[in-house]
């Protein structure tokens, strides 16, 4: 099975490292026209170093319904029809496990922000042309997190990413008449970032073998596992695939 995309216009949010990079990098590997997007300039522009000329680098806070607005609008100015949106901004913005009691408003909406409200304000940009256009792919980056519980210990993290879980299914409903097909990918723990890098190593040995016993695999994935999948789903071969969440996690 061949999957490509020439001629296609891909966005892809949090590009600056770890899976949106690797994402990124796989689709201009086929052939798309890539628009990475971050709030990291500094990582964004290696991204872009490493991507070629066929990747945008777009500093955004996908947080910032106004700004996510004008950027796609830009894009679509410019003469590039959407054709793929990868909603993979997030994580845990620099927090940490705290009990329930401890959180702030700000501390809950910031996360929020990021992992859920980002991924609705991006999709809700890009939809009135993919609509226009009679076909779409919108592929969401949750996590194992919003399937079971956090790692982190983090309670909006998990509540979020189970939000995105939730906003897959009823988009895929509310979209499927145009030929738009919205899924989800819930990764597994994978050293991906600065924060999953530390999180592994507050592990300490004996955490961290606990953790690969629990792999059906024994071992940690890659961000190529996750940017694989995304490729699958953002694929003519998916076309008939829809609402779904794929866990990728080495096996549960």
């Amino acid at each position: 099975m061949k999957i490509q995309f020439e001629n296609r216009t891909v966005i892809v949010t949090g590009a600056a490292h770890g899976f949106g990079r690797a994402i990124a990098a796989a689709f201009v590997a086929e052939g798309a026209q890539v628009h990475a997007c971050d709030v990291n300039a500094e990582g964004l522009a290696e991204t872009v170093r490493l991507c070629g000329a066929s990747c945008q680098g777009i500093t955004l806070d996908v947080g910032d319904r106004d700004a996510v607005q004008a950027v796609v609008a830009g894009i679509e100015a410019a003469g590039h029809s959407i054709d793929i949106l990868v909603n993979n901004a997030g994580g845990v913005r620099g927090q940490v496990g705290r009990p329930i009691e401890d959180i702030s408003a700000a501390d809950w909406q910031t996360i929020f922000d990021a992992n859920l409200t980002g991924a609705f304000y991006m999709t809700q940009a890009v939809v009135p042309a993919m609509k226009r256009q009679k076909s779409g792919r919108v592929v969401n980056i949750s996590s194992g997190a919003g399937r079971t519980i956090s790692l982190t210990g983090i309670q909006a993290y998990a509540s979020a990413k189970a939000g995105q879980i939730g906003l897959t299914r009823q988009l895929a409903h509310e979209l499927g008449a145009w030929n738009i097909t919205v899924n989800c990918i819930a990764p597994g723990f994978i050293l991906s970032n600065p924060t999953t890098e530390l999180q592994w190593a507050a592990m300490g040995a004996e955490g961290q073998q606990r953790l690969l016993n629990n792999i059906a695999l024994h071992r940690l994935g890659t961000p190529a596992d996750i940017a694989n999948a995304v490729m699958f789903f953002a694929s003519d071969q998916a076309g008939w695939i829809t609402g779904e969440v794929l866990g990728v996690d080495g096996g549960k």
